[in-house]
């Protein structure tokens, strides 16, 4: 398809908004079992059990601002490199996202999405003062998922587990786990008090595979109206 058709078509292309939270909820159910099968979305927060008590897991994104300051993203058409396989750039192309499949495109869809992102530990700040505030209400198990455009070390993670911990150490509402998502792995971070450091951080590879699993699922749903 003609780059310019391309992008003239998917300028008219409602952005979904829900594509990321539906990645989310795929992630997180392949990965960590049942308990996540049956989550839906919802708003404050994204992902809710159908009781709206047990689960509630709020989805946001965090980047670099230096990365969508340069404007770098509106040259960066998604999955346009020999890394992508030719059926899997053409679902690119069509549906406009490429988050899972190619870590370091982004695709005309998510450039809305990933815009309105902030670093690290400010889009976590912010999320939590939102929670301790009960913007999110109460549930028995409450998740903050961040994606991350960029790779992270173990060691920021780390450093981003207790940062989070502080900030809500004085909060009735806080959040109990933090996952941090990148295209190749899902780091689960436990924040309950109690624990020793070595029970807090579990991190789970996610296979080309699975990427591409993750990627067509959320897709799919993005048509079916899931």
């Amino acid at each position: 398809m003609d780059f310019l058709i391309f992008v003239s078509m998917a300028s008219l292309r409602k952005y979904g908004t829900c594509f990321f939270e539906q990645y989310a909820q795929i992630a997180l159910s392949a990965l960590l079992g049942h308990d996540f099968d049956d989550l839906v979305n919802r708003d404050r927060p994204d992902l809710q059990s159908p009781d709206g008590k047990r689960v509630g897991i709020e989805v946001t994104r965090a980047m670099e601002e230096s990365k969508s300051a340069a404007g770098a993203l509106l040259k960066d058409v998604a999955g346009m490199t020999p890394a992508v396989d030719e059926e899997d750039l053409e679902t690119v192309l069509e549906n406009g996202y490429s988050y899972g499949l190619q870590a370091d495109r982004v695709g005309q869809k998510e450039l809305r999405y990933w815009s309105m992102a902030l670093p690290l530990r400010r889009i976590i700040a912010s999320k939590v003062n939102k929670c301790g505030g009960g913007l999110y209400g109460r549930f028995d198990r409450m998740g903050l998922f961040v994606f991350c455009k960029d790779s992270v070390t173990d060691m920021e993670v780390i450093k981003t587990l207790h940062y989070t911990m502080n900030l809500q150490k004085y909060l009735e509402i806080c959040y109990n786990r933090l996952y941090l998502a990148e295209a190749g792995n899902l780091y689960v971070c436990n924040l309950d008090d109690g624990l020793s450091e070595s029970a807090r951080l579990i991190k789970l590879p996610i296979t080309q595979q699975q990427r591409r699993d993750f990627y067509l699922e959320a897709v799919r749903r993005q048509y079916q109206g899931r």
